[in-house]
């Protein structure tokens, strides 16, 4: 038998509904005092694929500066302020990369993107979704080519002053 090696050739874009993860998470963890941990999840969700693109949809004025700088930096993501909720204009993005990336990953647990997921793949994207198991809807999880659970690896809790603490509950340590 001989091995050969493959060469995976993909590209992706990531596609977060801030506010859906943002609520997700501090569900998890009791309060509000959680983000996620890109340093952590990013590289897990790409894998041995290029990352395209990056941008987080976050409902709301008031986006972090440092979180955008981050992304940007890290990533080449962008962050994208919302009227409303990230849905629509989540969704127009993403149809807008269906031809230029060969997958999409969607973090959100939304049942809302449902139909966006089922249109991607009929343009022959591969759709993973990325989201919280306990907060994302079963009918997305089936309409999904992947699902990835996100868990307590995944974020970190820090304090009001800004400093990082690991685990579930503030102040505890992960063991």
């Amino acid at each position: 038998m001989i091995d050969k090696e493959i060469k995976i050739s993909q590209t992706v874009a990531i596609l977060i509904d801030g506010n859906n993860m943002e609520r997700s998470i501090h569900s998890q963890v009791g309060h509000d005092n959680a983000m996620l941990n890109f340093d952590q999840l990013i590289p897990r969700l790409v894998g041995n694929r290029a990352l395209n693109r990056l941008i987080y949809f976050r409902e709301g004025k008031a986006i972090s500066s440092k979180l955008s700088e981050r992304l940007h930096n890290l990533y080449h993501g962008s962050v994208r302020p919302c009227h409303k909720s990230a849905d629509i204009p989540l969704s127009i993005k993403a149809t807008q990369l269906a031809h230029k990336v060969d997958t999409i990953i969607i973090l959100s647990g939304d049942s809302d993107y449902v139909e966006l997921v089922q249109h991607l793949k009929s343009e022959g994207v591969r759709v993973e979704i990325a989201a919280v198991e306990r907060n994302t809807a079963q009918v997305l999880r089936v309409e999904a080519d992947y699902f990835h659970s996100i868990g307590e690896d995944d974020w970190f809790v820090y304090s009001k002053k800004g400093q990082k603490s690991r685990g579930p509950k503030q102040g505890t340590k992960k063991k």
